[in-house]
């Protein structure tokens, strides 16, 4: 059997979903550091048996896991992540002279609020103990390492990574906005090219997306999966219109049609109430609004014409913004006021 120290990181969560993945993926490069897997009886199950029986389902997880792990050594080093695992790590070192138990604090467990009064004091005993027994506390904050010293125990302070998160560059970036149907209507090859070509840019994507429309379309596909198309669902007034001011210019990524053509996007008087500007391919319908909106013949047109307006969120267009908000019903409705009066309709509004 080999001798061969190893430090078990006993995972709360499967690695991609544990907050502290960063730092336990650098660990792992190491071959002797060993990520164990939750197991099959949640710890938080166990939080809610009789003590007597979570520690007889934790000796047995333990000699499960020394058997699988013996050929490739013994646990010299058990690190925990949370209280609720301090009985599995406590059988994992019960026959190894000399283990250690090292204790990672990145929340105050014993003081959560979603726990019933019960497991909150399951949880506060084994808070305790672990914190006991611990040969290396490390917390995430300098705050959890003066709590843990005020209570006695030697804590050191590790703060988190987040190494995994994307990190596009800010600068020069864009943001434009899209309000609306997400479905056949859309050019999906315009969308995937811009997307494609301007890595800096973000395009929020307000509005339902039809996967009945364009399941098939490969180009949907592309978008539905690139990074920087932000896709947020159908959202209401008040919400929308705070998501176009987050953005530099909106967008109309009609795909040009017959029945695209004649149209008028309503999202355009949207955008500019706002003080954004618009850019749409050369719709026939959208040059009633021209004064609102930049065309674009295709996707190298889009781009130039997106990068553009890179910055304009902090400086909204008020001259445009003025413009729209002319626009009232009562305004764009005065040639149907003067037929009706023609006609003799009474057109008086009651007080």
């Amino acid at each position: 059997m080999p001798d061969e120290p190893l430090c078990l990181l006993l995972l709360p969560r499967p690695l991609e979903a544990f907050i502290l993945r960063d730092q336990a993926a650098d660990l792992l490069r190491a071959q002797g550091v060993v990520a164990i897997e939750p197991p099959r009886v949640p710890y938080g199950a166990l939080a809610r048996m009789p003590s007597a029986i979570a520690d007889r389902i934790a000796a047995g997880q333990a000699r499960r896991l020394l058997r699988a792990l013996a050929p490739r050594g013994r646990p010299a080093v058990v690190v925990i992540f949370h209280p609720l695992q301090y009985p599995l790590a406590r059988a994992l070192l019960a026959s190894e002279m000399g283990g250690e138990l090292w204790y990672s604090r990145w929340d105050r467990y014993e003081e959560a609020y979603d726990a019933t009064g019960r497991v909150r004091a399951r949880v506060r005993d084994l808070h305790s103990a672990a914190a006991e027994r611990s040969a290396y506390t490390f917390a995430v904050s300098e705050e959890l390492v003066r709590l843990d010293t005020d209570a006695g125990h030697t804590a050191h302070l590790v703060p988190s990574a987040a190494d995994a998160f994307p990190a596009p560059s800010p600068a020069g970036g864009v943001v434009a906005v899209s309000l609306g149907h997400l479905g056949w209507r859309t050019d999906w090859a315009l969308l995937r090219a811009v997307a494609e070509a301007m890595p800096e840019l973000i395009l929020l994507l307000v509005g339902e997306w039809h996967d009945d429309e364009c399941a098939k379309d490969e180009d949907y596909a592309a978008c539905r999966a690139a990074p920087n198309l932000v896709w947020l669902g159908r959202q209401n007034d008040d919400a929308a219109a705070r998501l176009i001011q987050c953005a530099d210019v909106g967008i109309v990524p009609f795909a040009q049609t017959p029945f695209n053509d004649a149209g008028l996007p309503n999202r355009i008087l949207k955008y500019a109430r706002q003080g954004r500007a618009t850019v749409s391919p050369p719709l026939a319908g959208v040059r009633t609004w021209s004064r609102a909106v930049t065309f674009a013949e295709d996707a190298p047109a889009f781009v130039a014409a997106l990068r553009s307006f890179a910055g304009a969120r902090v400086a909204p267009d008020e001259e445009l913004r003025e413009w729209a908000l002319a626009q009232t019903a009562r305004a764009q409705n005065e040639p149907l006021w003067r037929r009706l009066d023609e006609l003799d309709v009474d057109i008086r509004v009651p007080a």
